[in-house]
């Protein structure tokens, strides 16, 4: 009886796991070198710099290293878990450009359609040219605007964050403010667009777009059409636009600092719409098993969801032809279709391998899949503002600790 009762445990811990375990060793790391992260972490989280944090490393399909650090929430010493759940915000990026180059796999799109053949309201868009925000001046779009312009984040679209004329008339219309995605397209497509289509990379309400483009082509809610084609193959049981009330309190709190003291805030809302740019919560367990499909070349565990091939287009650098080919500002990272690509890792300052790719949310999480190490390295935080710093040094502790 007492063999059965472990062999149960056994087993039920072995199914709780998103991919096999194996040892640092085993895969190539080494477990000493994994210690200097466990331990840069654990200060930071101990001297409460970070609420607390939880990181996890992937290396031939199997869990290296798997820890958590902290609080997901410090008002009620609840700690953070493995099934921790957390606003996983623009990392919902990759998920919808995975499932518009499934819809371009079935021929049912292509990257070089005009968005207005799927969205009627983009057609004749304007460009701001200049003017004030009351009166603006515009001029007609020189090229359309294409399915690949907003994979690429090169469509003329926006975020409104900067203090420019085009960013205020962001502001006052609130497109992601709306209360469903038809609202949004409604709202966005009566701004001017803040540059030609194909000009030049600037992040903005792309991906977004492309959730209700997603919608429109295979004639079914996004959401839905994510759970079914997404999220329920890979099993990523987690993974949700609307987070169900029975899942809240493994809820992670965001947290910032304000006058010195560690205070929780609210975040960005969605009010509950399925943004294709910034919508889904998650668990990093469940976000390592779509991680680990992109390393397989879009395959997990019997379930195909993309070619190789189509997998390889996704991480090249589509910005070549611009005249700035880069994004940020090392110039060390291109961007591919729904994620950064890395083109020159001695420019980036850290360890790592040409055609790293992924993506990060505003809230400080982050991933990034590495075909040629065949590596999967994850890092959820939940603070803002963005802890870019933070992000680089756990990369870092991942690639120094990598030895074979």
């Amino acid at each position: 009886m007492r063999f059965l009762l472990i062999s149960c445990f056994a087993l039920a811990s072995l199914c709780a796991q998103p991919l096999p375990v194996s040892t640092p060793e085993k895969e190539g790391f080494s477990a000493e070198r994994l210690g200097r992260m466990h331990r840069y972490f654990e200060n930071l989280t101990k001297t409460g710099e970070r609420p607390g944090a939880i990181t996890l490393v992937v290396r031939n399909g199997r869990i290296v290293d798997w820890r958590t650090f902290g609080l997901r929430d410090a008002e009620n010493n609840l700690p953070m878990e493995k099934d921790t759940i957390v606003h996983i915000y623009s990392m919902t990026k990759p998920v919808t450009s995975v499932a518009v180059m499934m819809l371009v796999e079935e021929g049912r799109l292509a990257l070089d359609d005009r968005v207005e053949k799927f969205i009627p309201e983009f057609k004749g868009l304007k460009v701001y040219k200049g003017g004030t925000v009351e009166r603006p001046e515009l001029e007609d779009a020189v090229r359309p605007m294409t399915v690949k312009h907003l994979l690429t984040h090169t469509s003329g679209l926006s975020y409104g964050w900067g203090n420019d004329n085009v960013s205020a008339m962001y502001r006052k219309a609130d497109p992601l403010g709306a209360p469903s995605l038809k609202e949004f397209i409604d709202r966005l497509v009566k701004l001017p667009l803040a540059f030609q289509p194909g000009e030049r990379y600037e992040y903005s309400m792309s991906i977004d777009v492309l959730g209700y483009l997603v919608e429109v082509v295979s004639g079914e809610p996004f959401d839905q059409f994510v759970e079914k084609r997404i999220t329920g193959p890979l099993k990523m049981n987690d993974t949700h636009f609307r987070l169900p009330e029975a899942k809240r309190a493994r809820l992670a709190k965001i947290y910032s600092r304000r006058e010195g003291k560690l205070t929780a805030q609210r975040g960005l809302q969605t009010g509950g719409v399925p943004y294709g740019g910034m919508g889904l919560y998650s668990t990093i367990g469940d976000y390592a098993r779509f991680a680990q499909m992109l390393v397989n070349g879009g395959h997990l565990d019997g379930v195909r969801l993309l070619g190789r091939k189509t997998v390889d287009l996704m991480m090249m650098n589509h910005l070549g032809g611009l005249s700035k080919p880069t994004i940020g500002g090392d110039d060390s990272a291109g961007f591919g279709l729904g994620g950064a690509v890395r083109i020159d890792p001695a420019k980036s300052g850290r360890p790592g391998t040409e055609g790293l790719f992924g993506w990060d949310g505003a809230a400080s999480t982050y991933f990034r899949v590495d075909r040629k190490e065949r590596l999967a390295l994850l890092l959820f935080l939940q603070w803002m503002p963005f802890d870019q710093g933070t992000l680089n040094q756990f990369e870092t502790l991942v690639y120094q600790a990598l030895v074979d």
